[in-house]
């Protein structure tokens, strides 16, 4: 019979046979949690729809949190949650596993959670600055815009060549 290997499960495909190997669910990626994580995730995806209108889905092997850009995520793994918020500035916590800079404005910070008592404040407070810091980076490239406008104007003090060409025809 004709058909193919897919290139990303290698799982074996026959000719005309439907299959979407990406498309994936959060009651897939949620099934084989443990009793105490699955508590954990449903008090953190309750946490997260409190913040406001979002989209979440799931992507791969993660769960995705976002409006116009994903500020935080979801990994499912056998004994934790992994729990990625991007943060406009790096915070230090013992709760925090893991901080890098993940764009000029973004720091990447991983948590680790176990259990549903975990999430509470300063995680929950972290999922809601994430969630803010769209906003304040809508604002950013306008206050940069107006603050480099400022700078390249050359100082009325200063001589310019079309000024000296003025004074000349004088």
């Amino acid at each position: 019979m004709a058909g193919h290997e897919c290139y990303h499960c290698k799982q074996w495909v026959e000719e005309g046979e439907a299959h979407d190997c990406w498309t994936t669910t959060e009651a897939a990626l949620t099934r084989d949690l443990s009793p105490d994580l699955q508590e954990a995730w449903e008090r953190l995806r309750e946490s997260a729809a409190e913040l406001g209108e979002q989209r979440i889905y799931a992507s791969h092997s993660s769960i995705m949190f976002s409006r116009t850009a994903c500020h935080f995520f979801v990994r499912p793994k056998r004994s934790f949650l992994e729990l990625t918020m991007f943060l406009g500035r790096p915070v230090h916590a013992p709760q925090i596993r893991r901080v890098r800079q993940s764009s000029r404005a973004k720091w990447t910070h991983v948590v680790h959670i176990r259990h549903r008592d975990e999430v509470e404040a300063p995680i929950t407070d972290w999922m809601r600055e994430a969630y803010a810091l769209e906003d304040q980076s809508a604002e950013a490239p306008a206050k940069a815009r107006r603050a480099s406008r400022g700078s390249r104007r050359t100082p009325r003090t200063a001589t310019t060549r079309s000024g000296r060409a003025r004074r000349a025809r004088r």
